[in-house]
């Protein structure tokens, strides 16, 4: 456990940089320049990302069961990351109604995934991943409305091309990751096949 808990540290503390330090960030990059920052931050959120994998896989070989969430939540789970791939999606795809309107979609969609994943497992090393995931996206989505508000950003209004690309694309990304990637990557199937 103490592997993926360091790699939530540090993959989730490179992240929550602007969350909790936006004035020291900022001073880092004039500094230090934008690539190096990048550089650094990148390295770091790399090494987190692959000590939460590792760590993750570890701790499901030896699982400390919290609770055991019914059969139904696996269906639920699925169903809400439809909205989960369609909203990460939406943050790539320029002049989208999606982003238009709700300004940080991939937060949002990092908030869904997460919350979702909580509800259909039960050991301790979900409880850490998923909460952790889902205590980070409710405090960045927190701090970038009040950046866009103290900035005063304007979000352009979507096209109804790029709102539809972003919904198909997110749909196709879903059913790929569920019907194939989920198991291959992950070893689960979301559908228990």
């Amino acid at each position: 456990m103490t592997i993926l808990v360091l790699g939530l540290v540090l993959f989730l503390g490179v992240h929550s940089i602007r969350i909790v330090a936006d004035a020291w960030r900022i001073r880092q990059l004039a500094k230090h320049g934008e690539g190096r920052w990048k550089g650094l931050y990148s390295v770091v959120s790399v090494i987190g990302f692959l000590l939460i994998v590792w760590g993750y896989g570890l701790a499901r070989a030896d699982p400390i069961v919290i609770w055991n969430p019914p059969g139904w939540t696996r269906h639920v789970t699925a169903l809400l990351t439809i909205p989960a791939f369609i909203l990460l999606v939406a943050a790539y795809v320029p002049r989208n109604a999606i982003t238009s309107r709700l300004h940080h979609p991939m937060i949002l969609g990092v908030k869904t995934w997460a919350f979702a994943h909580l509800l259909a497992n039960g050991t301790l090393a979900d409880m850490l991943l998923f909460g952790s995931f889902l205590a980070w996206a409710v405090l960045d989505f927190r701090s970038a409305r009040r950046r866009d508000r103290a900035g005063e950003r304007i979000y352009l209004s979507g096209t109804s091309g790029g709102t539809i690309a972003a919904i198909v694309i997110g749909l196709v990304a879903w059913a790929l990751f569920a019907f194939w990637l989920h198991a291959a990557w992950i070893g689960v199937s979301p559908f228990g096949r």
